[in-house]
């Protein structure tokens, strides 16, 4: 690819962003290439290229723990864990489905990646956020300068606690190049409760009532008839309606008893069935990766994420499917709502925004053709006071526009 910079060093890479400062340049900045098409579109001369910084540095399994430099496919570190019995709690997604890379690799994420748009699966609601698991990093900013924060133990006050705001920045303040991330056992078992028949109102009390119970659910979601008949999974697809999701995990003789627990509980609630490791795994990694709205016959729908009050999910879809064509799933809870709509100039952006701000939630442009991703902003606007703040933590970072400017908000 011409004017392309792969750094394999740390020096290589403030060397390279000094010279885009020295000539008045920026770059757009990417890892494995996943996600190019998250966020605004940035149409520049130059790309940083950052699959020189790829592997796993240090993992200590029995300090709960691991190093890799920003580029390491997630299915590397992944397999990794897996084979020491551990996990990434907060159950990174890749998106592959929906941005078309469905292969092995790096096109189905790297842990920078992950990090950079601060990306959390549906263990979200018990395991906390991706930029609740970064320990640490090294990284370089827009000045060409490098620095680190954080370190490599779960308790650390090595300065201020940057990895809040280098998570989900989308690589528009500082380049990290390697990460220290939490890990924890994973689970011995798991397995999933099924409820058949509820609409979203009565599947989200559905959910609320297991969340709110004392047997630990580990995740929660809803799929109306359409998104459930496409699971790989034949429990779901073939129950030929609306299935909502409970998933508990731990050790084998706990998930036994709180699975019937639970059961007993969602009775009420529509017509139970229960499934077991692998169809449990199938599952929940197309609630995570969206492989609902995948496919060639869905390519061209443009796709919303949505977070609200998981008591407001059902209000905000019937208002928003009132006046779009659309549909949509539910996960955290119904806090998280996927939506699916047909294409439109303007990606309903008014009506979708309309329904998530009476609820008090936010709204982001998951999936768009550039053109409506210029047009239309694709993170919730900011209110004037943090939009000021957010300008200033830019002009601290990086002054000049080095990093992907305008891939968050136009002119920052």
């Amino acid at each position: 690819m011409p004017n392309t910079f792969r750094p394999e060093t740390e020096r290589q890479l403030c060397d390279a962003i000094m010279w885009a400062l020295e000539g008045q340049l920026a770059f757009s900045v990417q890892g494995g290439g996943s996600k190019r098409a998250f966020g605004r579109p940035v149409e520049l001369a130059y790309t940083l290229d950052l699959t020189g910084f790829s592997g796993i540095t240090l993992y200590q399994p029995e300090e709960l723990v691991i190093t890799a430099k920003a580029a390491t496919p997630l299915v590397e570190i992944e397999a990794a864990l897996a084979e020491k019995n551990q996990h990434l709690a907060f159950e990174p997604a890749t998106l592959a489905p929906v941005y078309g890379g469905e292969g092995s690799g790096a096109m189905t994420g790297t842990v920078g990646g992950a990090l950079a748009c601060n990306l959390s699966g549906p263990r979200r609601i018990t395991a906390g956020a991706a930029r609740d698991h970064l320990l640490g990093f090294h990284a370089v900013s827009g000045r060409g300068e490098a620095f680190k924060s954080g370190g490599r133990v779960v308790k650390n006050v090595t300065g201020f606690d940057l990895s809040k705001l280098m998570a989900g920045s989308f690589g528009t303040l500082a380049v990290m190049t390697d990460v220290s991330l939490k890990v924890l056992p994973a689970p011995e078992k798991t397995r999933t409760v099924l409820i058949s028949g509820a609409d979203d109102r009565r599947a989200v009390e559905a959910m609320t009532a297991a969340l709110c119970s004392p047997y630990e659910i580990s995740a929660a979601a809803h799929m109306p008839k359409a998104a459930a008949t496409r699971s790989a999974v034949t429990y779901v697809s073939g129950a030929g309606q609306a299935v909502t999701a409970v998933r508990i995990e731990g050790i084998a003789p706990s998930v036994a008893a709180r699975c019937e627990s639970v059961k007993k509980l969602l009775q009420p609630f529509g017509t139970i069935e229960e499934l077991h490791s692998a169809n449990s795994v199938a599952l929940w990694r197309e609630i995570r990766d969206v492989a609902f709205f995948a496919g060639a016959d869905r390519g061209g729908q443009q796709i919303w994420r949505l977070s609200v009050p998981p008591s407001e999910g059902a209000g905000v879809v019937h208002r928003v499917t009132r006046d779009l064509d659309g549909e949509a799933y539910y996960d955290w809870g119904g806090g998280l709502i996927w939506l699916a709509i047909a294409p439109r100039e303007d990606a309903g952006a008014g009506i979708v925004r309309g329904a998530v701000s009476a609820s008090g939630g936010h709204a982001t442009l998951l999936r768009a053709d550039d053109a409506v991703r210029s047009r239309v902003p694709v993170f919730q606007p900011q209110p004037a006071p943090l939009a000021a703040l957010t300008k200033r933590v830019k002009q601290a970072f990086d002054p000049k526009g080095a990093l992907n400017p305008g891939r968050m908000i136009l002119g920052v």
